[in-house]
């Protein structure tokens, strides 16, 4: 159930607590309540999947505490967004760790044959995330663009003749997007629509790296939902919009576009205002509205994720279409700003709510 206009969701991932961190937060959020009762001592001395398990339990009570309405498990059991995904597949081999934000690296893989699927992923981490929170469960996966982006492609191109130039490699990278849609992800997509999964967000950061490409981000989308039934959304963060649209619309069975804006928003400049740009395509589809900035200690207040808000539903026309979120992935913050950053984006909601049917004070 939701709290009706502007719900509240987590877009992704967290970072991960250290066992004296969970020790820490255990008083405040009372999160091994939601596991059977451990010995003390496997709390010391915890293996890996009882370390994922609290992990996991511990993200459902953060964001619950903090109040959203759709939640996840922070990716408590994922590497990070590229290589735990490569790692359920063939025809990749691991090469050097290279930087992806700030100090933040992963590792990059070079795709040396036909990509195939080890076995349908995410179900594990899925099924124990539906068992342990009574909130709506969105859960974010990443999407056949970013994957193949952040790979080297040697197999696919190597299948294109002659001079290995503009042309050949967009061909090359189109056929490795449409492989990883077809082969990986719409096989663990089913999989998981099948366990009962009804809410998917498909991640593709990379989409504004190339807005010439927006097509294939598009191609690759198509191909991974095809005959699925289930409430998708696509997030892209960091980009330029304009460039992406109206390309981007052609995602047919995308039921939300969720957007970061709060990075980009300051007295200067308007972050919210290419919003306008959907109202006059006439696209009608909700806004998974970013009203945090990811990426700064900073702390938002709710007066300003209010106003944020507010600016978005004018331009869009009609609140009813916003649910409220992060940037993206708060794993770049200390678990205190993030708490208090979504803390205040609740609290914000709250209050944007209040303003719309007139009850604010």
């Amino acid at each position: 159930m939701t709290t009706g206009l502007f719900p509240t969701q987590e877009i992704g991932s967290l970072q991960k607590p250290s066992l004296e961190a969970l020790r820490e937060w255990e008083p405040r959020l009372h999160f091994l309540e939601k596991l059977e009762r451990l010995p003390d001592e496997v709390l010391r001395h915890p293996d890996v999947t009882t370390l994922q398990n609290l992990r996991a339990a511990f993200a459902l009570a953060y964001l619950e505490t903090a109040g959203l309405d759709r939640v996840y498990d922070g990716e408590a059991r994922r590497i990070e967004m590229y290589e735990y995904a490569v790692r359920q597949m063939t025809g990749f081999e691991f090469q050097g760790h290279v930087r992806s934000w700030d100090s933040k690296y992963y590792r990059k893989g070079t795709i040396v044959g036909p990509v195939g699927l080890v076995a349908p992923y995410h179900l594990e981490e899925f099924e124990f995330v539906r068992a342990h929170t009574d909130r709506q469960v969105k859960l974010p996966v990443t999407g056949p663009y970013t994957l193949a982006d952040w790979s080297y492609n040697e197999y696919y191109l190597a299948r294109q003749s002659g001079w290995k130039g503009h042309a050949q490699r967009r061909a090359a990278q189109r056929e490795f997007v449409v492989d990883l849609a077809r082969r990986v992800l719409r096989p663990t997509l089913q999989r998981l629509v099948e366990h009962g999964c009804r809410i998917i967000q498909i991640d593709e950061p990379a989409a504004g790296t190339h807005p010439d490409e927006a097509d294939l981000v598009v191609e690759g989308f198509n191909e991974a939902v095809q005959g699925l039934d289930a409430e998708f959304s696509i997030h892209i963060c960091y980009s330029r919009y304009q460039d992406l649209l109206p390309t981007l619309l052609e995602a047919k069975a995308c039921r939300q576009w969720a957007w970061e804006f709060a990075n980009r928003d300051d007295p200067t400049h308007d972050g919210y205002e290419v919003l306008k740009l959907l109202r006059e395509y006439g696209d009608r589809r909700s806004v998974g509205l970013g009203v945090l900035d990811v990426h700064r200690d900073q702390l938002e207040t709710p007066e300003i994720v209010a106003e944020r808000i507010g600016r978005a539903a004018r331009y869009l026309g009609d609140p009813a279409r916003i649910w409220v979120n992060p940037d993206c992935g708060l794993r770049t913050r200390s678990l205190e700003v993030a708490y208090a950053k979504l803390r205040a984006m609740t609290a914000g909601a709250g209050l944007a709510r209040r303003v719309q049917d007139g009850t604010a004070g």
